[in-house]
């Protein structure tokens, strides 16, 4: 009960504390951190189907892309307004995750990640030649930007706080659905797949089940990224950003909730806190990667559970 009601406290005071972050932070400063906003939504999806289900999949910028393309078109061609096209978007993404998941699921280990590599090549390649649609390199521009009644979302600083709200609204859901059946399922289907079938609990079903919520997490975060550039192209969403969200997933804590979003958070932040290494900075952040893989192997968000334990042995 104590623990439950310092997490609260200390969640309180974060959400307090980031709403007066504009403040403080510049132009570039609060760009940089609506987009770790977009990418902690993106991993809280990842964090489903590789953190609690145990899928290795390389395919979360490619349904990134597919949140960000359809409410791009409906949005341009349409003329949808972003509340008609987001949820559209949202909704399109975790079907095509259905529909390309029931083949897939039924691979294992690294061969479902080659799988699901393939998928997000093949949506680039897609993006990139069907230009009468998807706009080919050029991709598409016009796209508009949320607005209220009365209040247009224009800006950086408005529009950071539509993404808060958003990330606040995801990480509610994600934690109602952790302590679910379905997210204790996941985590049993991870921990003992042959177990959780002998437990006349459908596998596949629970894969898909991941894999959709992944898909449809990945879609708001591709939507909302849309509707703040304005603008979307294939190279926002090639292979490189899927190995980059899983990277943001391990360095946080696979299976931590909080732990997906101080991942996102640090990676993205990473490059601009070390602009004047150069390229040295790949050095630095793969042995930050190895560094983690070995010593912290559930992610910088163990820290606390290791000072937690540090601190009652001293209290002894």
């Amino acid at each position: 009960m104590i623990h439950r009601r310092t997490a609260l406290l200390a969640s309180c005071a974060v959400f307090l504390l980031a709403l007066l972050l504009p403040a403080f932070i510049s132009g570039y400063g609060i760009r940089i951190l609506n987009l770790a906003l977009i990418a902690a939504i993106a991993v809280i999806g990842l964090n489903f189907a590789f953190g609690y289900a145990g899928l290795i999949t390389l395919a979360q910028a490619g349904f990134v892309g597919c949140g960000a393309y359809i409410t791009a078109i409906l949005s341009t061609t349409l003329g949808l307004s972003p509340f008609l096209s987001i949820p559209t978007a949202v909704v399109g993404t975790g079907l095509i995750a259905i529909v390309v998941g029931l083949p897939m699921l039924r691979l294992k280990g690294h061969y479902l990640a080659l799988a699901t590599l393939g998928f997000n090549v093949s949506f680039v390649i897609v993006a990139t030649n069907w230009k009468s649609v998807m706009g080919g390199t050029d991709g598409i521009s016009g796209i508009p930007s949320i607005a209220l009644p009365g209040w247009p979302i224009a800006n950086d600083h408005r529009y950071y706080y539509v993404l808060w709200v958003a990330l606040a609204v995801a990480t509610w859901c994600a934690w109602r659905i952790r302590n679910s059946h379905i997210g204790l399922a996941m985590i049993a289907v991870r921990d003992d797949e042959i177990a959780t079938g002998a437990a006349s609990v459908g596998v596949t079903r629970i894969k898909l089940q991941a894999f959709a919520l992944s898909a449809l997490y990945a879609g708001v975060a591709g939507a909302l990224f849309a509707h703040m550039t304005n603008f979307v192209a294939p190279d926002d969403f090639g292979l490189a950003h899927s190995v980059i969200y899983l990277a943001m997933l391990i360095i946080g804590g696979e299976g931590s909730i909080l732990g997906s979003i101080a991942g996102a958070v640090i990676v993205t932040f990473m490059p601009e806190l070390m602009r004047d290494l150069g390229t040295a900075y790949m050095i630095v952040f793969g042995s930050l990667m190895l560094l983690i893989l070995v010593f912290l192997p559930k992610g910088l968000l163990s820290l606390t559970g290791i000072v937690r334990r540090r601190l009652k042995v001293f209290d002894r």
